[in-house]
């Protein structure tokens, strides 16, 4: 089992909402590639919709952290791509279904100009630390 500390407001750093600045620990690192809208089957679900995007692309590194033995719980950093800040709020709504929010992993959001198809509006990448048995 891993063990993660969070830091949420170290000394001189203003309080972070929704997002810790620091989370450290011991395990095995896990890395999840960016995670886009698409079903098993690669369809895009939610076209043009930021939510229903949002909650499939926090289902699929659920699916990928369960491959390597790991859950969100042990997730230390999430990353955001969106092509309009304006999706942001729909992306906290799915994020706050699977995270721990006393316990939230470090995060930054960036705007990109564009993923890699016009319909995809959201990618999440993870990073998390699993416990060496794991």
């Amino acid at each position: 089992m891993s063990r993660l500390t969070h830091a949420h407001s170290p000394a001189g750093v203003a309080p972070g909402t929704g997002y810790s600045h620091v989370v450290r620990g011991t395990g095995r690192f896990v890395a999840v590639s960016g995670q886009c809208a698409f079903d098993a089957g690669g369809e895009i679900v939610g076209a043009g919709d930021a939510g229903a995007q949002a909650r499939q692309v926090f289902e699929n590194p659920r699916r990928c952290l369960a491959e390597a033995g790991a859950t969100f719980g042990d997730v230390v950093k999430l990353t955001y791509l969106v092509t309009d800040v304006a999706h942001l709020p729909a992306v906290r709504v799915a994020r706050d279904e699977v995270i721990d929010t006393e316990r939230p992993p470090a995060s930054s959001a960036v705007q990109v100009a564009a993923l890699f198809r016009p319909e995809l509006l959201v990618e999440i990448e993870a990073f998390a630390i699993v416990g060496e048995d794991a």
